[in-house]
């Protein structure tokens, strides 16, 4: 037994110094060459600071809505609902979630409504919805702030990135930059 026991501190040792030393400090090196230095995508607009990589609350009609969150947007607390898909709670909120959507987007039926505007996202954070998702809420912002569709769908074409490369991710539409830029509008 004591021959295991000094090899086994020296093992700990190192993989105390490894994992919580050098693996941290090469992390903090790679996010010093990240924009912002790794702290996030800063927006200032009209006096109030945004974040734009962590999803926020948009419910008003005047704004496109976010992406349902499990966490209600709070960053400390980042997780899925861990529900699954025949949990009776995760359908009765999806279903509530539905028929919200539904009541404020006449003319839209249910199998149109993409799954995104339904459903959170694994962190309950993500600051994006799909390009399907921004052009479904195009009629209701536009009739609400009286601006023209074809005016709303182009800014929308504005805003979305197409996936990184060409080829990794799906197409997405940053919510929070487009409903600044939707402000900005005259």
């Amino acid at each position: 037994m004591q021959t295991h026991i000094l090899p086994s501190f020296k093992m700990t040792a190192l993989l105390l110094a490894l994992c919580s030393g050098i693996y941290t400090v090469l992390v903090w090196g790679v996010a010093q060459l990240a924009p912002n230095q790794g702290k996030g995508v800063v927006i200032e607009q009209n006096g109030k600071t945004w974040y734009a990589n962590i999803g926020q609350t948009f419910d008003d009609d005047r704004y496109f809505w976010s992406r349902p969150s499990a966490v209600n947007y709070n960053a400390a607390g980042s997780a899925g609902s861990n529900k699954g898909p025949s949990n009776p709670d995760y359908l009765a909120l999806v279903q509530a979630r539905l028929d919200t959507f539904l009541a404020h987007h006449p003319g839209v039926s249910r199998n149109q409504v993409p799954a995104d505007m339904l459903t959170a996202s694994g962190s309950g954070l993500d600051p994006d919805i799909s390009p399907r998702a921004a052009h479904i809420q195009v009629a209701r912002v536009a009739r609400v702030r009286n601006l023209p569709e074809t005016r709303v769908r182009e800014l929308v074409e504005q805003y979305v990135q197409g996936p990184v490369l060409g080829i990794f991710g799906p197409s997405k539409v940053n919510v929070l930059k487009l409903n600044l830029g939707l402000d900005q509008l005259k």
